[in-house]
């Protein structure tokens, strides 16, 4: 991964970009929260099944990440980079094109795609700019983290004020431009690996997506169906057999999409573990706090938006102030379990939320605790997820660290979807009932969040556990 070919300046720029992928990626999980209810009005969705336009996004991102790693690494990630990006463009003219659900749901599936084609490209790219410097890389990675929960709260933001001023569609022609330009900045600053030789695990590829939205509609659809229901247990059972499936391909391969002997190394799986509760902590907290401040406080796209801009700041500045000193100074596993404790204290307080709240008491503060909480946790994982793999599997190790959030990130929603559903959260145009189920599902994401803090405890090591050398910042 040499990066002798690189000016200096060019590669802070090259950088940007890199952050700017991870950025549209996850901004394209939330840009679409505010402007939910007029799609759910124009394309006739139901209140269950409106989380597929999350979910339809999400499951292909997390079910393709680790071809697109994998990928990345025969091919070189230039080309990767460059083709999910593509590939992104073509998704985001699909889906605000779209003028039925069945039409929106396939852009969505395009649009993650070409976002597991990007994630892991953009990690590898990272890698190969600055992975020989320690003090630079801590820096780059400060700043790549920052950009994944940013532009999932900034998304919130700019969905509110394109729903307001324009149209839904408009939320998905945002990509268009973004991407023209990143395809032309790819042939002036990214590196260029050469292709290695190899073969592409298909099947493997096909088993995890198949399984993860088999068990992704499992859960959704089990409020409806009944927990206790053949049809329920019979979804889930074909899920676990499709996920058991891709295991076992993979431990009979002789080149599979997933080393499964990598989890083996020192903390990687503890890191991507955190990583997985973090995203199922994180996700359904923006995704009821946003439907609170709309159908219960009656706020409109624009000011609901807006209301989430403070955690958008305080993310941006946690991640590249005050996480890397902090994780330098007490090291990855500390600043890992604390903000995952913070997260919890600041989903707790959300749980707090009434019919007659005021946005002051019941959604900022608990909204910056937990977005505090977001910031100190996810550097250090981060760092520790991708740093503990080989340096011929860093696509592979990238791959796997963006399943495990947009897995978390999934399958956490789906489950608190089905909590506030299973509190009242499906009554549409009831206040309190809403409020009980939004509620419901706050303290179900802390406790995700608190597991995640003892999970993390009990299964990081400290000595090999800091990525993040003591001299930065």
């Amino acid at each position: 991964m040499s990066t002798h070919g690189n000016a200096s300046g060019r590669r802070w720029w090259a950088l940007a970009v890199i952050a700017a992928a991870q950025f549209m990626v996850i901004m394209d999980t939330s840009i679409i929260g505010v402007a939910l209810p007029k799609m759910q009005a124009d394309l006739g969705f139901t209140q269950g099944n409106l989380t597929w336009e999350f979910n339809a996004y999400v499951v292909a991102f997390a079910g393709l990440l680790l071809l697109g790693g994998r990928l990345s690494d025969l091919l070189g990630a230039r080309r990767v980079f460059a083709a999910g990006w593509l590939t992104l463009l073509v998704g985001s003219l699909v889906a605000g094109l779209a003028s039925g659900v069945a039409t929106e749901l396939a852009g969505r599936v395009i649009q993650g795609a070409g976002a597991a084609l990007i994630a892991p490209s953009a990690l590898t790219l990272l890698m190969m700019l600055f992975g020989s410097t320690p003090t630079e890389l801590t820096k780059a990675l400060a700043v790549y983290g920052a950009a994944a929960p940013a532009g999932g709260t900034a998304g919130v933001f700019l969905g509110g004020v394109i729903t307001q001023y324009l149209s839904w569609p408009w939320v998905f022609y945002l990509n268009i431009p973004v991407a023209v330009a990143a395809l032309i900045a790819i042939g002036l600053l990214m590196p260029t690996a050469p292709a290695r030789s190899g073969s592409v695990d298909l099947a493997g590829a096909a088993l995890a997506t198949a399984g993860l939205a088999t068990a992704v509609y499992g859960v959704v659809q089990a409020p409806d169906t009944g927990w206790s229901a053949g049809r329920t247990w019979a979804v889930l059972a074909a899920a676990a057999a499709l996920l058991a499936g891709f295991v076992v391909t993979q431990l009979r391969r002789s080149e599979p999409l997933v080393r499964l002997a990598i989890f083996r190394t020192p903390n990687l799986a503890g890191a991507n573990l955190a990583q997985v509760l973090l995203g199922a902590a994180w996700i359904p907290m923006w995704f009821f706090l946003n439907l609170y401040l709309q159908q219960v406080l009656g706020y409109t796209a624009f000011p609901a938006g807006a209301a989430l801009l403070p955690m958008t700041t305080l993310i941006m500045l946690g991640m590249i102030v005050v996480a890397p000193k902090a994780t330098a100074r007490y090291g990855a596993k500390a600043m890992t379990v604390t903000g995952l404790l913070v997260l919890a204290a600041g989903l707790g307080w959300l749980a707090l939320v009434r019919p007659d709240g005021v946005f002051w008491l019941a959604v900022l503060p608990g909204s910056l605790v937990a977005a505090a909480g977001m910031a100190l946790a996810f550097i250090p994982s981060l760092g520790t997820a991708i740093s503990a793999a080989r340096h011929e599997e860093g696509g592979l190790a990238s791959g796997i660290v963006n399943v495990s959030y947009q897995v978390g990130s999934a399958v956490g929603l789906a489950v608190m979807t089905a909590v506030a559903a299973a509190f009242g959260a499906d009554k549409t145009g009831d206040a309190p009932s809403l409020t009980h189920g939004f509620s419901a599902a706050f303290l179900g994401a802390a406790a995700v969040a608190l597991a995640g803090a003892a999970l993390s405890a009990t299964t990081l090591h400290t000595p090999a556990a800091q990525p993040i050398p003591a001299n930065a910042g």
